[in-house]
């Protein structure tokens, strides 16, 4: 049987991650010029901190993420892996300071019953 507490750190550590590279990922959007398929906007983008950042964020998350999928059972692991979403609006509101209604609490409510249950 697989222990909780040794795959919850990982999970909260690997979800952290994933949420922490889409902020990232958010921020270098926002200093980029308009979207273009264009060598010109991928140049650039290639040159914005925050998304050299956010790169690095999701490769750690994704060298952690192999780690996990080795040793857990994925019915576990991955369920787990919902909860970058619970730590992405957290993100929304702290780094952006968007206003979350109480649907998307719910919402967030039920991710993290749904991970309550599967740790069990």
């Amino acid at each position: 049987m697989t222990s909780i507490y040794r795959i919850l750190p990982l999970a909260l550590l690997q979800s952290a991650l994933l949420a922490g590279g889409q902020v990232f990922l958010k921020f270098a959007m926002m200093k980029m010029q308009p979207f273009s398929w264009t060598w010109s906007f991928f140049g650039r983008l290639l040159v914005n901190w925050q998304f050299a950042v956010c790169g690095l964020c999701f490769l750690v998350a994704s060298l952690l993420w192999i780690y996990m999928l080795r040793v857990f059972p994925l019915s576990i692991a991955y369920p787990l892996s919902s909860l970058s979403y619970v730590f992405g609006m957290i993100a929304a509101i702290v780094c952006f300071h968007e206003q979350v209604d109480m649907v998307k609490w719910i919402g967030v409510g039920l991710i993290m019953a749904g991970c309550c249950l599967i740790a069990k």
